[in-house]
């Protein structure tokens, strides 16, 4: 029987309230630190991917950030991020679809996510998440992802996980994409657990630039 994601994940967020998933972050702190240190202009178009009812939205918008999309597989998820941005939601673009079968239709300036890729344990899925991301990132742009650490968690929301360091994941981008910081993080959880995440700050290699 084959896996159905999106399923999974409108259940998940039928039967807890978005302040109840491990994944909550009153405030993503690490995330806004990097996405401001990358020094993305105001009105450059960012997306957050598996973003679902992150409140990071919320805080970018805050912040001034003009041309913000969020890309979830769960119309749940988004549901309860617009409900809570209110009048702010018309000026976000909405994309309810599995990441590996997205199909951009303009580039970003800044690709940014926090714990989706360590969710696609199959190969296939993975080489088609870094395709999409190819296809919607920019030449110079920015790639911020998260993931569980080595030694972190093995699994999360009942499913297995891939952990991640630095040649794990450099190996699964590909030569296109050049290192520029890692932070950690232990992030505790609403049930008052800890999670270990690694944070990537990648650059998209400008064409016709050496590394």
């Amino acid at each position: 029987m084959v896996f159905d994601k999106k399923a999974h994940w409108e259940s998940v967020y039928q039967q807890k309230s978005p302040l109840d998933v491990s994944w909550y972050q009153k405030e993503p702190s690490l995330s806004l630190e990097l996405i401001r240190g990358t020094q993305v202009a105001s009105g450059e178009p960012i997306i957050d991917v598996g973003g679902g009812a992150s409140v990071l939205v919320d805080h970018l918008c805050k912040e001034g950030f003009t041309n913000l999309a969020v890309l979830d597989i769960s119309k749940e998820a988004l549901s309860c991020a617009k409900k809570r941005l209110g009048d702010f939601a018309r000026h976000v673009e909405w994309y309810e679809i599995d990441i590996t079968q997205f199909n951009a239709r303009h580039q970003f300036s800044l690709w940014h996510d926090r714990a989706v890729f360590h969710f696609l344990t199959d190969k296939s899925d993975r080489k088609a998440y870094v395709k999409a991301l190819k296809n919607a990132l920019r030449s110079g742009g920015h790639l911020i992802i998260a993931a569980f650490s080595i030694g972190g968690p093995e699994k999360c929301s009942g499913l297995d996980i891939v952990q991640y360091d630095v040649e794990k994941l450099t190996a699964e981008l590909g030569e296109e994409f050049k290192l520029i910081e890692v932070k950690s993080e232990v992030h505790i959880t609403p049930a008052n657990k800890e999670q270990k995440f690694m944070y990537y700050h990648f650059i998209r290699i400008p064409k016709n630039k050496e590394t």
